[in-house]
């Protein structure tokens, strides 16, 4: 078959022949359809990501769309090392294979199912999100932070603060549900400012970072008390994605003047079987009324030209 074919971690994935998987107990052969790149799929291709093993040589990619031998159209992931999803054929488990509906397209699919699993999963899984609170977004501006304005409004958020760096993808933000934004390209005390007047204003709930390294710091920040005379409220701060940096600088007051939780949501910090437990909930919510997000389509085979292409708040999803 064909498919991207990592053979170094410093290198890029070449379109090339590999050998066609095969089912052992409990595993299904999947045809696919779509599937989408992003940070996560270049993390383990790269060596850098937690969830890499190691293994070379490899297929790229986590999840997608295909269908299987009896003709069921699904949403799949985690295939079975070697193999990924940047191929025309890959391996799972039957259990990790959810039925699509009518309604969604392959492309559509493939480009909303990571970003949502970073964001549904998140507000339903690890911080049960409740109708009525409030949210700030860090990292509103990128494919998974326009997603998580439009899933936190769809809980019945009651106010959602958006903040990140595109001017642009700022400006759109409130036509996807975003009550206020917030620009992280101002200098770190007035940052901090605006952080602090969203937390006293409209007491903030729960904080979905995709972002990590300074701007983390200066959310923080702000959420740090001085005196005796205030209550603390809680806050869910759930750590994502780690784009802006891969470590932060937390100041031990912080912890103590506050009623700060601060959770992780990953492979690993939810199982397997509760992510697509979660993912079948946010499929469901999709059908009900789609996200909106936007797609690019490519060829598999320009893979290695692609690899490293970048447009802001546009998912890039690979046709096998």
């Amino acid at each position: 078959m064909n498919a991207a074919v990592v053979h170094a971690f410093d290198a890029l994935p070449r379109y090339e022949s590999f050998g066609d998987p095969a089912a052992g107990e409990g595993e299904v052969i999947v045809e696919v359809r779509a599937a989408a790149l992003h940070q996560v799929v270049k993390g383990i291709a790269s060596g850098k990501h937690y969830a890499s093993t190691g293994t070379l040589p490899m297929i790229p990619g986590i999840d997608g769309v295909g269908r299987l031998t009896d003709g069921a159209r699904v949403y799949f992931g985690i295939s079975r090392p070697p193999f990924g999803t940047f191929a025309e054929r890959s391996v799972t488990r039957r259990h990790l294979c959810l039925p699509l509906p009518d309604s969604l397209d392959d492309v559509t699919v493939a480009a909303m199912m990571n970003p949502g699993m970073s964001a549904w999963a998140p507000l339903t899984a690890r911080t049960q999100f409740a109708a009525g609170e409030s949210i700030l977004i860090l990292g509103a501006t990128g494919v998974a932070g326009q997603l998580a304005v439009q899933v936190a409004r769809r809980l019945g958020a009651r106010r959602v603060v958006a903040a990140g760096r595109h001017p642009e993808a700022l400006a759109q933000l409130q036509s996807l549900g975003a009550d206020a934004v917030i620009s992280l390209s101002v200098e770190r005390d007035a940052l901090v400012s605006a952080f602090r007047e969203e937390f006293a204003r409209g007491k903030i709930d729960v904080v979905l970072d995709y972002l990590w390294g300074s701007p983390a710091e200066a959310v923080l920040a702000a959420i740090s008390q001085r005196g005796l005379q205030h209550d603390a409220s809680r806050i869910r701060y759930v750590q994502v994605g780690s784009s802006a940096g891969p470590a932060i600088s937390l100041q031990a007051a912080t912890l103590r003047s506050s009623d700060l939780e601060l959770l992780g949501s990953g492979f690993g910090s939810v199982s397997i079987t509760r992510i697509f437990e979660v993912l079948a909930d946010f499929l469901k919510e999709a059908a009900k009324g789609p996200f909106q997000i936007k797609t690019k389509t490519a060829s598999l085979r320009d893979v290695e030209s692609l690899w490293h292409a970048s447009e802001q708040g546009v998912r890039l999803v690979f046709l096998p």
